[in-house]
């Protein structure tokens, strides 16, 4: 068994909002589970595929960000995500309600909405989703 790097588990508020070419290889190792740098530039379709050396340098400033860690074996570093896909989404929606929307949930989804074209089963599920939040949280708060 190598050596297992892991940085202190870092909240998902702390976690910055990965780049395009961060969550590119996040979505590889979620996929892998685990991998080199070779399996993660391999994760990729042919056309697609990033270069060694650019992985391999955005691994390790995601490893400094917390999204991943690493454990020696041998000579070869394996790479494993310390954060989900789920908590990615969330620090990203949040970063993006406060960007965009001024902090509005309401004002994204009401963007979402008139913005594109919404088959009615997915209307149906935020529906039941809403219903379902409000039973499990209470009425929302005014403000």
């Amino acid at each position: 068994m190598g050596k297992k790097t892991t940085m202190a588990a870092r909240e998902p508020q702390e976690l910055p909002v990965p780049t395009a070419a961060e969550l590119r290889l996040l979505r590889a190792l979620w996929q892998l589970g685990e991998g080199t740098v070779e399996d993660v530039v391999q994760a990729h379709p042919v056309k697609e595929r990033p270069h060694y050396k650019t992985t391999q340098t955005l691994l390790r400033i995601m490893e400094q960000k917390g999204f991943i860690d690493h454990e020696a074996r041998g000579r070869t570093f394996v790479f494993r995500p310390t954060v989900g896909q789920k908590t990615v989404d969330q620090i990203s929606v949040q970063a993006l309600v406060a960007r965009n929307f001024n902090g509005s949930a309401a004002g994204l989804v009401m963007n979402l909405l008139e913005a594109n074209s919404i088959k009615k089963k997915e209307l149906d599920e935020l529906e039941a989703y809403l219903r379902e939040y409000r039973k499990k949280h209470g009425p929302a708060k005014r403000g």
